[in-house]
């Protein structure tokens, strides 16, 4: 497996154990009644993101460790054009995102159902982009 094909694994591994859990508890605890700044939902994401870069960081370092002459070799044409495909189709992604979040949600929802909302959708636009990136490389080994 190429060494970036294991990042992005990664990537996707710390995503799903960092904001699986984030979004479970928002989903099933009510917010509507807590005005913003709501301190602890603050420090969960807190909680979340910091375990999504120790997650990353830790990984990228164990990945650079176990293979250094792989890690310091740049992208060549096809990790560009896989990348460009997963960016160009996730950036669509959150751009329907943006509009519910911006243009719709405003007239239906408040507060921390919106912040939610549209920490979601980036989040959902970054599992699709390294989904797609993870398609692609397993498409072409």
């Amino acid at each position: 497996m190429p060494y970036r094909e294991k990042i992005v694994w990664l990537s996707l591994f710390a995503i799903a154990v960092a904001f699986i859990p984030y979004f479970t508890y928002v989903a099933i605890t009510p917010t509507a009644s807590e005005g913003l700044p709501n301190v602890r939902q603050l420090i969960l994401y807190a909680i979340a993101a910091g375990v999504q870069m120790s997650i990353l960081l830790g990984g990228r370092m164990w990945l650079a460790a176990r293979s250094p002459e792989d890690a310091k070799i740049p992208a060549d044409e096809r990790d560009q054009a896989i990348s460009r495909n997963a960016i160009r189709v996730s950036y669509f992604v959150l751009m329907a995102g943006t509009i519910l979040v911006g243009v719709i949600m405003p007239f239906t929802h408040s507060g921390w159902q919106i912040v939610n909302a549209a920490l979601f959708m980036i989040v959902l636009a970054e599992v699709v982009n390294y989904s797609i990136a993870a398609i692609s490389y397993r498409r072409q080994a």
